[in-house]
Parts: structure tokens; C-alpha cells; sequence
């Protein structure tokens, strides 16, 4: 079987390779992950089982998101294409002495190999930096058990999220570095539902996640104009 082509562009690799190197610092580039973080992980185990079942992240990263979820008795296997960042991941596994399976590879081909065989997937921050993010939610559902749970985060395409997301947190407060975001590739929540329903998901629920950097943290919110998590199912079989 031939593994699909990598759904991803070489320069956003880059560019989060070459933050590799403070993924884990809670006061550097990746400050605002690190506040985000709690948030999304109380969101997911509060929708699913962790303990003892198979989680895939999917755009990992340094790790943040994956021991977190390792932390609560989950089985994690997680992937990336930025070579960097899960260097810097596994490193920081001998030291948490979390387990987690890293791989380099793309979702699409995980999910050639892999059918129906993770219990729940998350994909936090991702979607707006891949060429295709459909093809990524398409590929989420074909990875699920029937009964399993998708997880996504993203940023909602609006003035606001401009204001906040771009001209806020990187020319102003530059809490991230510029360049991080293209507005262009934000994603509004009637869009990404389209993605679910097309790949066979159940849309379960949108909450707002909401950054308060004054105190270094996050919390679910009403307001999906900037950030927002959502979750969805995949039904069982007939």
C-alpha cells in the first residue's frame, strides 16, 4: 500500500521547528499553549473515558497535550511531521517519565494502517496550519472505534479573532511570534461541521475557550468568535 502524500506545508514545519528548542517553557513562544492547556484537557475527560484507552494526538507538538493525557491513564500514540518538536517531546518524556508513543508521520497515513483503532483523537491547534484540513477530519473519523470521540481546537475566521489572535497577541502583546497565524486559514464552526458531516461524525457540541493571559490561564466560554473546541462523535455501527 502506498502511504498517502503529507498533508502539509514545508514552511509551517519550519517555523514551528524552530521553536522547538522552548516548547516546554512556560514563559517563552509557546506561553499561550501552556495556558491553554488545562482547558482543553479538562474539556476532553470530561466527554470521555481516559483511563486505559487508546488516545491519538494528532499534530502533537512538543508533547504538551500528549502527557497530559498519558497523566490520566491514557494509552497516547502521537504524531507530528515536524522532526524538532518530537525530538524535543521525547526528550521531555524521560524527564516527566510519561509514556507516550511519538511517531513522524502524517494522520492520513496512520489512518491507512490503522482503521477504527483509537477510542478517542485529539487535534488541538492544527487544523489552520495544514493545506487540507478536511482530508485531516476525514481521516480522524476513519481512525475511530464506532462510539469514539473526535477533539478539535481552532481559531473561528472573524474580525475578532483577527483583532486577538493576530494583531493582539502577535504585534502587540507578541505573546507569539509573527507570522504564526494566517487569517485566511481560520476555520468557522459552520465549516468544520460540514468537514464532520461529510466524513461520517456526529457533531456533539462548540464551546468558546477563552485565553486570560493576566493569569496565565483559560477557561470554556459561550463566545465562539476567537477560539473554540468542539467535539464529535462517531456513531456506532448498525
Amino acid at each position: 500500500m502506498t502511504a498517502p502524500a503529507a498533508n502539509a506545508s514545508q514552511a509551517e514545519l519550519d517555523k514551528f521547528n524552530a521553536l522547538a528548542s522552548r516548547w516546554w517553557d512556560p514563559r517563552g513562544p509557546q506561553k499561550a499553549l501552556h495556558a491553554l492547556n488545562p482547558a482543553r484537557l479538562d474539556y476532553v475527560a470530561a466527554r470521555t473515558t481516559l483511563r486505559e484507552a487508546r488516545v491519538l494526538d494528532v499534530g502533537c507538538g512538543g508533547g504538551l497535550l500528549s502527557e497530559a493525557l498519558a497523566a490520566r491513564g491514557a494509552q497516547v500514540t502521537a504524531i507530528d511531521l515536524a522532526p524538532d518538536l518530537l525530538q524535543v517531546a521525547r526528550l521531555h518524556g524521560l524527564e516527566s517519565g510519561l509514556t507516550v508513543d511519538y511517531r513522524l508521520t502524517g494522520v492520513e497515513a496512520v489512518a491507512a494502517q490503522e482503521p477504527s483503532a483509537f477510542d478517542a483523537i485529539t487535534c488541538m491547534e492544527m487544523l489552520e496550519h495544514v493545506p487540507d484540513p478536511a482530508s485531516v477530519v476525514a481521516a480522524c473519523a476513519t481512525l475511530l472505534r464506532p462510539g469514539g470521540r473526535l477533539f478539535l481546537s481552532t481559531l473561528n475566521r472573524t474580525p475578532a479573532a483577527f483583532a486577538l489572535a493576530i494583531v493582539g497577541a502577535e504585534y502587540v502583546a507578541r505573546m507569539l511570534p509573527r507570522g504564526t497565524h494566517q487569517y485566511r486559514d481560520f476555520i468557522r464552526p459552520s465549516e468544520l461541521a460540514a468537514w464532520l458531516r461529510a466524513a461520517g461524525l456526529e457533531l456533539e457540541d462548540v464551546s468558546g475557550l477563552a485565553y486570560e493571559p493576566w493569569r496565565d490561564g483559560a477557561r470554556l466560554s459561550t463566545r465562539t468568535d476567537v477560539n473554540y473546541l468542539a467535539s464529535a462523535v462517531k456513531p456506532d455501527a448498525a
